[in-house]
């Protein structure tokens, strides 16, 4: 341990289907314990975590849900770990909706907690999840509740042009009540396409790249000259690609039909949309990814649900290639699915050879397991595997906030 150990921050990113939580200095980026509950309300849902160069992992049980795996984190985690609390000066919670009226990070105090309830209808799949994460570390330790921040995935879109994110409808929609474009996953595209500067050497106000961050939830975005200019989520996270239980883009047609013709009403129309659709919509079966790339050549419910997940990434990748004003320096996959399933990059770039990618198999099968590093020949376009740390990210930003005097 070491001797000064006086700037830790607790960071808690709790996501739709999963929690990320780490402890960790914001300096020297030296990480003291980090862990993952992954697979909620599934039949399994476990958790992992690593503390001082020891793993641990442990099956918490079936259909667990936020509520019940903070409490495992703090009461059987956390609690054994008295000399890094002790050291703690602020805690860091991603929050993927700030909705019309937060623009970058801050304080957290009663005000905020209610703009963030304001903005659930934006992201009803995270915001409440954040939100239980926010309280429960409030009550659980109250010594810090004035030094806990909301670092806001939205922050990172404030830059759009309006070409990116007004919608065509009548105008005053947005102007009265915010309907637009606002994005999530700003958080990590923006960390990426930070670390993809320093790979390729370049100044961050002159990069031009295109980030893939592919995981439970999945958006992409484009960036020229440093500023997000699209991105493919859209009022809420339901826009965009195929994720693992949301829809992404449909024809909202589909939803009077559903209504008016089947008789649904609108929230079991959200519910199917947001919690019953995507992958596991598409195969019947499961969200999650391992069971995709297992059984992609054996099941045709495997097959189908990746072939459509990697067409819908293909089509947005070039579509935002007409966004970087005639350069661009690299694509760059990111997220747990972007990070560690080769079968999807090589699927989604082989629909990409017209525009110049050619994909280096034994590279991109190489690629996994937190490895970073280019996945084409020499003679492709470059596309890039970055893996994406959130939390250190959300840890940096937090310091940041409660040191400002």
């Amino acid at each position: 341990m070491d001797k000064k150990l006086n700037s830790l921050i607790f960071v808690l990113n709790c996501g739709s289907s999963s929690i990320k939580f780490a402890i960790l200095n914001p300096n020297n980026e030296k990480k003291y314990l980090s862990g993952l509950v992954e697979c909620l309300f599934l039949s399994e849902t476990y958790i992992t975590w690593q503390c001082l160069g020891v793993t641990y992992k442990k099956k918490i049980g079936s259909k667990i849900n936020h509520e019940a795996a903070l409490n495992f984190i703090i009461d059987q985690v956390l609690s054994e770990k008295k000399d890094i609390l002790k050291n703690l000066i602020g805690i860091g919670h991603r929050v993927v909706h700030g909705g019309t009226k937060i623009k970058k990070s801050t304080l957290i105090d009663n005000n905020i907690i209610q703009c963030i309830q304001d903005a659930v209808c934006f992201a009803p799949l995270h915001n409440p999840a954040n939100l239980i994460g926010i309280k429960t570390i409030i009550e659980k330790y109250p010594s810090l509740s004035r030094k806990n921040v909301a670092v806001f995935d939205t922050s990172f879109y404030q830059n759009m042009p309006e070409t990116s994110f007004l919608y065509a409808i009548p105008y005053n929609f947005y102007k009265k009540y915010g309907i637009r474009r606002y994005g999530a996953h700003g958080t990590s595209h923006n960390y990426i396409a930070h670390k993809t500067s320093v790979i390729l050497n370049k100044e961050f106000k002159s990069l031009n790249i295109i980030t893939c961050h592919l995981g439970n939830g999945t958006s992409i975005s484009a960036i020229c000259n440093g500023i997000c200019v699209d991105t493919s989520m859209g009022l809420t996270p339901l826009e965009g690609l195929v994720m693992g239980t949301r829809s992404g883009d449909l024809d909202p047609s589909i939803i009077f039909f559903m209504n008016k013709i089947l008789d649904l009403s609108i929230d079991e129309i959200e519910i199917i949309l947001n919690k019953k659709s995507g992958l596991l919509g598409l195969s019947g079966i499961s969200s999650d990814f391992r069971y995709f790339e297992k059984n992609y050549n054996y099941k045709k419910d495997a097959t189908r649900a990746v072939d459509i997940f990697c067409h819908r990434l293909s089509k947005y990748i070039a579509s935002y290639i007409i966004l970087m004003e005639n350069r661009l320096d690299a694509v760059v996959f990111t997220g747990g699915i972007g990070e560690n399933v080769p079968l999807i990059r090589e699927l989604t770039l082989s629909r990409l050879s017209i525009l110049g990618f050619k994909i280096d198999l034994e590279l991109n099968l190489s690629m996994t397991a937190g490895r970073s590093g280019i996945i084409t020949k020499c003679t492709s376009r470059p596309v890039f595997v970055v893996p994406t740390d959130e939390e250190l990210a959300i840890a940096q930003e937090t310091n940041n906030i409660i040191n400002i005097k």
